[in-house]
């Protein structure tokens, strides 16, 4: 999940994240002729989806000869920004809602170009710049179970004030979020309980038991289409847009030129939300490798 991160992060404890090898492979790809250069530290987030957007870039450089290294499944903002920085990390995709509000602790425009707009100010005096934002957006959504959603008549957040209690079972940073938790106390004015469980499996029991009336999960994932489940509407707007947008090191940016820029930014075009969901579905629901599922995307685009 893209939950609150702060840009702040410890030296040791970047140097200890750095220390974990890369998940996922080559794609399978023999590369082009190569563009020369160090190779380009491709990273990712520790979810499903920040590991397939992280593969499919990494592969698109590949096939038109940039070197890449992955150090995939990092975790959070915190374990990210501060490498992001200094360079030891150059490129990761982001979700600008998230980067805004989480990473920098900003309130966070309501539209993706005003956010386009924000994240890159904000990133601007760390040496991190961004490229185009994709058409693909992956946002945090609420969930419960459907048989509750028709007998109580819950179709949007704000309808949980027709309980007397309401659970909210997240990880540990929804407790002090105003996306999450915060959000459904001082926002919604709900009488809510917060309770963390830090995987989303564990979470998703918890719901289907019953010890969790409503839970977060990302919009693309399998949970959103499974009729069990029902979807909230946020109609007080406490999530922002989640629009995906590559963060790169500016350093590398003005090293590669415009073409780098080009062969991400053709990538970002072709990303559609539909299509994300059924990427991350082909991995948490059908078991298909990351790079396989990647490797497939990229070729139906035909940007392989």
């Amino acid at each position: 999940m893209r939950w609150a991160r702060s840009f702040r992060v410890g030296a040791v404890l970047a140097a200890a994240v750095l220390g974990l090898t890369a998940c996922g492979g080559d794609g399978g790809q023999p590369a082009a002729a190569s563009k020369g250069g160090a190779p380009i530290v491709v990273a990712s987030f520790n979810f499903t989806d920040s590991q397939i957007l992280a593969e499919v870039y990494a592969q698109a450089l590949e096939a038109k000869g940039y070197p890449v290294t992955r150090k995939f499944n990092i975790g959070s903002r915190e374990l990210v920004y501060g490498p992001l920085q200094s360079g030891e990390l150059q490129f990761i995709p982001e979700y600008q809602g998230a980067a805004i509000s989480s990473g920098f602790n900003e309130q966070a425009p309501k539209d993706a170009v005003s956010e386009h707009a924000k994240l890159a100010e904000l990133f601007a005096p760390s040496g991190v710049a961004l490229l185009d934002y994709a058409p693909a957006e992956n946002k945090n959504t609420y969930i419960v179970k459907t048989d509750l959603a028709k007998a109580q008549g819950l179709t949007k957040i704000s309808d949980l004030k027709k309980l007397d209690n309401v659970v909210l079972g997240g990880p540990p940073e929804c407790g002090t979020r105003a996306n999450c938790f915060v959000g459904f106390r001082d926002t919604y004015h709900l009488n809510v309980t917060f309770q963390s469980i830090q995987e989303a499996g564990p979470r998703l029991q918890q719901l289907n038991s019953g010890a969790v009336t409503v839970i977060p999960v990302d919009s693309v994932s399998p949970p959103t289409a499974d009729p069990a489940y029902t979807a909230l509407q946020d109609d007080l707007s406490i999530v922002a847009t989640e629009n995906v947008v590559p963060a790169v090191n500016k350093k590398v940016l003005d090293e590669r030129g415009p073409d780098f820029s080009s062969v991400v930014n053709a990538v970002s075009a072709k990303l559609t939300t539909d299509q994300l969901r059924e990427l991350n579905k082909r991995v948490d629901a059908d078991g298909d490798a990351v790079a396989d599922v990647a490797k497939d995307w990229l070729s139906q685009q035909g940007l392989s």
